[in-house]
């Protein structure tokens, strides 16, 4: 190995060159390992976005994220991060013999390094890694390529970082995907929602699988962040105003649950099944489904109840009279 005098700072293309990056690195002081990395970084940003960042956003219709790494939006900026890191890692792991056209050594594994990241970090969250649908949801589903297609886009969506918002699936998106097969968004946006709830309550036959794959995994989206505000320093929360952002937040998942209920009570009812019957049965498995991880990122005093609630209210037949009368008079034309 070639020694370097006192002092002297080796370069990231001579020690690529020379085949001796990564076993200088098992050697080097933190501050050295900073500096290479922060060199490699520059050497290879452009690279990477143009080689992978902005083919993906064009896929995805992201006009504005195409034109540079400064125009790429915070969810957006976020994954090309994460490509970069696993780009860098991968020299900084490999490179122990001569590279001579570092570019073209880093190109030639691009795709494979970022796509094993990626699925690195869904395992980390608990997501499928390559979603797929089992064999038993295929047959809940009835085979339908309709719901089987959004099953995996669902499967795919948990083990990402981006949140919709309030919400927990990103339905204007996938409405405005059926758009442009002709269908009015209106229409797009009630189907899209009905299919969702279908899917999640044949997800949900499988209790122990829909934590593992479905809960857990949403569990580790980031919270979604309000825009910044540039003319005042809001305070930080104290905890009165964390009960109530956590209210606020069980208010909007609880009309979100109350209308995928509707929906597939609708379905299901229009399919010639007992009202009585299918609205218990929804109700149950839309609310009372939970397993706690709602509650667990939450301060004492925020913990949602919502399941124990339902379940005793489903337990009293003059409430269970009640609640069928509210539904049957919602899906009355």
């Amino acid at each position: 190995m070639t020694e370097w005098k006192t002092g002297e700072q080796p370069g990231l293309r001579d020690l690529t060159q020379q085949g001796f990056l990564a076993s200088y690195l098992e050697s080097a002081p933190a501050p050295e390992r900073r500096r290479l990395r922060t060199e490699a970084y520059d050497l290879l940003y452009r690279l990477v976005f143009t080689r992978l960042t902005r083919p993906i956003e064009a896929r995805r219709g992201h006009t504005d994220c195409m034109v540079s790494v400064m125009n790429l939006r915070p969810d957006c900026l976020d994954r090309f991060h994460n490509d970069m890191d696993a780009v860098l890692d991968d020299l900084f792991r490999h490179a122990r013999k001569p590279i001579h056209n570092l570019e073209g050594w880093v190109s030639r594994r691009l795709t494979a390094v970022t796509i094993d990241a990626h699925r690195r970090r869904r395992g980390e969250r608990g997501a499928l890694q390559r979603p797929r649908i089992p064999m038993w949801l295929a047959q809940e589903l009835r085979n339908s390529k309709r719901l089987m297609e959004l099953a995996v886009k669902m499967l795919e969506w948990v083990g990402v970082e981006t949140t919709a918002g309030k919400h927990d699936w990103p339905v204007e998106v996938w409405s405005a995907q059926r758009t442009e097969a002709g269908a009015d968004y209106e229409d797009a946006e009630r189907a899209v929602t009905r299919d969702i709830a279908l899917v999640i309550a044949a997800m949900r036959k499988r209790p122990r699988w829909y934590v593992n794959r479905i809960e857990r995994p949403m569990g580790h989206k980031r919270a979604p962040l309000a825009g910044p505000r540039w003319d005042s320093v809001e305070p930080a929360p104290d905890s009165g105003q964390a009960v109530l952002d956590a209210h606020v937040l069980d208010d909007a998942r609880r009309g979100e649950l109350a209308a995928l209920a509707v929906e597939l009570i609708a379905a299901r009812v229009a399919g010639g099944e007992e009202a009585r019957s299918v609205v218990v049965d929804v109700l149950s498995t839309v609310f009372s489904g939970g397993t706690g991880s709602d509650n667990l990122d939450r301060l004492p005093g925020q913990e949602n109840d919502d399941d124990e609630r339902v379940k005793t209210r489903l337990a009293d037949p003059k409430t269970v009279d009640d609640i069928v009368a509210v539904v049957l008079d919602l899906l009355s034309p």
